[in-house]
């Protein structure tokens, strides 16, 4: 299945990407890499993330403290957010 980030969550990657190659060189790819894992995991099984409304979901990223935040929508996976899971929870419900 396809997917597509909100332009919202494009930008929260991105700059969780330079954050973490701010930390330390290549921790910003290593991210990347951990995201695209998990949005991977999202279209091959998006039934198996966790239930957080009627129709969205989010998938819990390894290594570092984010979820991909998600809806199945009838031909892609519309990713809403890149949350840090750390800030304010549902900050993102107004994309929806």
């Amino acid at each position: 299945m396809n997917f597509y980030l909100h332009p919202q969550a494009e930008t929260e990657l991105d700059d969780a990407i330079s954050y973490y190659d701010n930390c330390e060189f290549g921790l910003g790819l290593e991210f990347a890499e951990e995201i695209y894992s998990a949005i991977g995991r999202i279209c091959e099984y998006p039934d198996s993330s966790q239930r957080i409304s009627k129709n969205t979901r989010r998938c819990l990223v390894n290594r570092f403290p984010y979820g991909v935040v998600f809806q199945v929508k009838s031909k892609a996976i519309r990713i809403i957010a890149v949350a840090n899971l750390h800030k304010r929870p549902n900050y993102w419900g107004k994309r929806i």
